[in-house]
């Protein structure tokens, strides 16, 4: 393993340039963290974060629907990554901490358990990207107990990287695409970025072999003058991706646009359930009324990371006031979150 990398290391000194690499997935900057890959990349081969942390990108205003659901006495049920995450005005742990049922669930049939043997209404807060989407389909289309209700926070990887393309904030050289995500939507998708925009681009995997290939992958089509998709992770990855899982996607939810935590309103960028499935969608079932929505806390800069625009070593709060012990922005929240991850790994 050490003789492959340190091949693929003098590869990448022999062709390497000043360049700017986005990847967008928490266990791409786990790897990169943790095995010190940014200090083994010649100096200008920059490889940054996007919005790759699906707990992370949730908008505040989607906590604060669930804290305001749980304090009508409505059992929320999520993942334990959501719990800490901060809304406007505090967290599901704090509504937890007030008496509201609010309880930690592996997975949506977890949640659909629970609904089973309780007598109240129970709601799924279902964050993630499109690799836990068709589980949360699945789960609405197996005939759920009528006190079950999803609300809907999955967002679409690809509109988001559109998004940050033509916004011009980060001018991306290539982008080393989420290995997971595409387990099920497969390569088509990020076809667009390379063709219109001439960005390269390489779906990779989650050891650090297959992220030093997919810096080398990048570097060689800039070096011959390409921009294309190439699959790192053919082992997992097909073209076409996962087929029944985006049947059931299509069949359950609609695309449509709202803003993600550190970005405005993204088009096309989130799913949301079906009208014929309205009994199933806590936005509709419930009356949700919101206050003001305050984004991100005095002196968080947790927007910025999600864009790359940043690192969590350029925010005043990290280290002192924000620690995984103590998150003042959801970044630091999730063990896939950009400042999490750096906490962990940055001193070494």
């Amino acid at each position: 393993m050490k003789d492959l990398s340190r091949r693929i290391i003098s590869k990448i000194n022999k062709i390497s340039r000043p360049v700017k690499i986005m990847h967008v997935c928490g266990s791409h900057e786990h790897t990169i963290m943790q095995h010190g890959i940014r200090s083994l990349l010649p100096e200008e081969v920059e490889v940054v974060a996007g919005p790759g942390c699906p707990v992370c990108c949730v908008p505040a205003r989607e906590i604060d629907e669930c804290v305001e659901l749980a304090r009508q006495g409505v059992t929320i049920t999520t993942f334990g990554d959501m719990l800490r995450v901060p809304g406007s005005y505090g967290s599901l742990a704090d509504a937890k901490a007030e008496g509201a049922d609010v309880r930690i669930v592996y997975g949506v049939n977890n949640a659909v358990e629970i609904a089973k043997n309780l007598d109240r209404e129970v709601v799924f807060m279902a964050a993630g990207f499109e690799t836990t989407a068709p589980t949360t389909a699945s789960a609405i289309l197996s005939d759920p107990p009528e006190n079950f209700s999803v609300l809907s926070c999955h967002r679409l990887i690809p509109p988001a990287l559109k998004f940050l393309i033509e916004s011009g904030e980060v001018n991306l050289d290539g982008l080393i695409e989420p290995g997971h995500v595409s387990t099920i939507i497969g390569t088509r998708p990020y076809i667009p970025f390379s063709r219109d925009y001439g960005i390269p681009q390489v779906i990779a995997g989650f050891n650090p072999i297959d992220v030093l290939l997919a810096v080398y992958m990048i570097l060689r089509q800039i070096e011959n003058g390409n921009a294309k998709v190439e699959n790192e992770y053919r082992r997992v990855v097909r073209e076409e991706g996962n087929l029944k899982a985006q049947e059931v996607m299509r069949e359950v939810f609609y695309v449509t646009s709202r803003e993600w935590r550190g970005f405005p309103e993204v088009p096309d960028s989130v799913y949301e359930i079906k009208e014929e499935f309205s009994n199933f969608n806590a936005r509709e079932r419930f009356d949700i009324e919101l206050g003001d929505v305050i984004e991100c806390p005095t002196g968080c800069i947790c927007g910025a990371v999600l864009r790359g625009v940043a690192r969590p070593e350029d925010c005043s709060l990290f280290r002192s006031e924000c620690t995984p012990t103590n998150p003042v922005g959801a970044c630091m929240v999730s063990r896939e979150g950009t400042c999490n991850i750096a906490y962990r790994y940055s001193s070494f």
